[in-house]
């Protein structure tokens, strides 16, 4: 094998949904970490959302047992997207690039979700051969908690406006 060979493999998992709020009121939830515990079955997250600041994440796919990584804040650009890094003991064993992304529609007026993660390193294709279904049902099922929550808090908003008028 020539030493600048990659023997890594590399996998991205994608979801997203639409959800009717602005993309600021998305961007808002998503990163009230300290809130997570209210709605998000998928994941708890602990620290800061600035690029370079490390995170306590713990995740609970359907059916897997919690696993706790503590990823790098790799880019964050307020109320479009938010990216971590994290390893599986070291670089290039298992490593996921997360990443949520929002999209205008609308005007404004609503936003797709995305939200993926692209694995690579030489374990990547095994781990996610055996965690990788699981981890995409944890995801829509984050995504569609979002969507729940953001929307019902957007809905509260519209009626407490509208009875105070």
């Amino acid at each position: 094998m020539l030493a600048d060979e990659d023997v890594s493999m590399t996998r991205e998992l994608t979801t997203s949904i639409e959800i009717d709020a602005p993309p600021e009121r998305v961007w808002d939830v998503l990163v009230g970490f300290d809130h997570y515990h209210e709605w998000n079955p998928f994941m708890r997250v602990a620290g800061r959302v600035n690029e370079g600041a490390t995170l306590t994440v713990h995740l609970m796919p359907p059916g897997e047992r919690e696993s706790v990584f503590e990823p790098d804040v790799t880019h964050c650009e307020k109320h479009r997207e938010f990216r971590w890094l994290g390893h599986l003991l070291v670089p290039g064993l298992f490593d996921g690039e997360h990443r949520f992304h929002l999209e205008s529609l609308d005007g404004g007026e609503r936003t797709r979700f995305e939200h993926a993660e692209q694995f690579s390193g030489i374990l990547a294709g095994v781990i996610l051969w055996r965690i990788g279904d699981q981890t995409r049902e944890g995801f829509e099922a984050m995504n569609e908690a979002l969507k729940v929550r953001v929307e019902g808090l957007v809905e509260a908003e519209e009626r407490e406006a509208t009875e105070s008028a």
